[in-house]
This record gives C-alpha cells, sequence and structure tokens, in this order.
C-alpha cells in the first residue's frame, strides 16, 4: 500500500461511492476491487497475540478510535467483520464500506474501501472520517484478548473492539436509523434520530415501539422472512413538521406485509412496493 503521504493519494471522502451506486454491486464484489493478494496469510501471525485465524470469521463491533492519543467512542452500529478469504465488509458509524485486507509479514493491510455515502450527525461523520483514514493507514499488528481485539498503526494509533454477537428478531429493541425507497437510503431527520425504534414480542404476537414523537402497536405475525403488521394503535402528540413527516414514513409500512432481513445486528423491513426502513440493535 501507497504511503499516506503520496501526492495523489485520494482523501477517504474521495473514495467513497453514492448509495445508489453501492447498492447495485454486491459485497464480495466490492472487496474483489482491492486486491489480489487477500488472501495471503504470511506465516499466519499478525501480532503478538494473534492469528490469521482469531481475528477473521468475527463480528468486531468498534467500541473506540484513538488518533495521536486522543481516543473517540464509537457510535452504534460501527463494526469490522474480516472473512477468511480477505474480504471485509463493515459500518464506519454511519455509512456501510467494502474492503479487502491482506495477512502478510506479521501484519494486516487494509486495501482502499468503497462505501455509501449517506448524510449523517455530524459527531458520526467525524468519526467515520477518523475511522476511514486509519483504516486506509500502513500495515496494522492485532492483539486479541477474551473477546477483544485491538488494531494498531505503526504511529501508535489503536482501533479497540469486542466480538459482537448476532441480535435475535424477537425481544430485540430494533432502534430505526434509516428510510429507504427502493435502492436509496436517507437517515431520518435530526429531530427523530434516537427516538424511534421497535421490539416484537413473540408469545403476544405484537410489535410496539415508537416512531419518532407518538408510541405505536400493532398486531404482528411472523413467517418465515415475512411479517404480517395489522393495524397501528398510536398515541395522538403533535410534534415538529420533521417528526410527524418521519412518523408518515414510517406508519406506512402497516397494515400490510413487509419482507424482514436480519444481518448479525441490523435488520431491515421492506415493503411490497420497496419502501422500507433499517434499524440496528440497541445495546
Amino acid at each position: 500500500m501507497e504511503p499516506l503521504t503520496h501526492p495523489t493519494r485520494p482523501t477517504a471522502m474521495d473514495k467513497r461511492l453514492t448509495l445508489t451506486a453501492l447498492a447495485l454491486l454486491p459485497l464480495p464484489l466490492l472487496a474483489a476491487c482491492g486486491t489480489e493478494s487477500a488472501g495471503d496469510s504470511g506465516s499466519g501471525n499478525v501480532g503478538s497475540t494473534a492469528t490469521k485465524a482469531s481475528v477473521t470469521g468475527v463480528r468486531w463491533k468498534v467500541d473506540s478510535l484513538t488518533v495521536g492519543g486522543k481516543t473517540e467512542q464509537a457510535p452504534d452500529g460501527a463494526y469490522l467483520k474480516i472473512a477468511d478469504n480477505g474480504e471485509v465488509d463493515g459500518n464506519y458509524g454511519c455509512n456501510t464500506f467494502g474492503s479487502t485486507a491482506a495477512f502478510k509479514d506479521d501484519g494486516i493491510d487494509f486495501e482502499t474501501a468503497q462505501s455509501t455515502e449517506m448524510a449523517c450527525g455530524d459527531v458520526p461523520m467525524k468519526f467515520e472520517e477518523a475511522f476511514a483514514r486509519t483504516l486506509d493507514a500502513e500495515k496494522f499488528t492485532a492483539e486479541t484478548t477474551d473477546g477483544g481485539l485491538t488494531l494498531t498503526t505503526g504511529d501508535g494509533d489503536t482501533v479497540k473492539m469486542s466480538e459482537e454477537k448476532p441480535a435475535e428478531l424477537y425481544g430485540t429493541k430494533w432502534r430505526i436509523d434509516s428510510l429507504m425507497d427502493h435502492d436509496v437510503a436517507t437517515s431520518l431527520p435530526e429531530a427523530a434520530r434516537g427516538k424511534a425504534w421497535f421490539t416484537l414480542d413473540k408469545k403476544a404476537g405484537t410489535l410496539n415501539g415508537s416512531v419518532g414523537c407518538n408510541e405505536v402497536s400493532a398486531k404482528a405475525t411472523v413467517s418465515e422472512d415475512r411479517i404480517t403488521l395489522g393495524n397501528p394503535r398510536t398515541t395522538r402528540k403533535m410534534c415538529s413538521d420533521s417528526l410527524m413527516a418521519a412518523e408518515r414514513s414510517l406508519l406506512e409500512l402497516f397494515k400490510g406485509t413487509v419482507e424482514y432481513r436480519i444481518d448479525h445486528r441490523s435488520i431491515t423491513l421492506t415493503s411490497e412496493n420497496d419502501a422500507g426502513i433499517g434499524a440496528v440493535a440497541d445495546k
């Protein structure tokens, strides 16, 4: 990988694709864009306490990032996963990305990433720009502990992570963070962020939660990969225009059947007209 001081090296933001374009590419193809050496295993050691086998195949939740001696806590949803063949997928804290990792010379080298480009709050954007720059650094060494992984650059910057268990459909508090229209996802209006969520009760056969301002409940029948939602019952508080607009979009999913897909700790609900929501499991 070229050093960061190379005059023609693109910035992390320059590397990003729009979500619409990225959605057309399957993640393995994104990973293939990086390098042909992703499968290199070298000696199998990537740090004093870590081997390739102990790093790959685990979804690592990003806990914190330390750059230049300053530590920042990661936003919810930030993660990194490296497959055995070197394919990488992850989330910077708002935008998802794909890359490749080469295992050689007692270290891990991440190739240039491609990511979505959703607008996020100021804090997530600052974190993910720093996270993207750090992953694009020189080779990392890896240190593993019981359920933890720390990646360290030659300059001493670190990414601290912990193993993340998959979330269950039932009983999980799913925090809604995006609205979807066909292949395009947009983040919730700022006024609704962190306020919209739902949970499914298997025994009662219900969905309960909040659509940003008002509480909502409805019958929910799950069959295979689909959920049939009944008429929503909501409280009737009046809220800001942006909150009410978000609520109307979320309520459109009710009185119909949605397809659900769980990817570890994230879930998408998609209606028959390709509108939907994205959510992540609450901590």
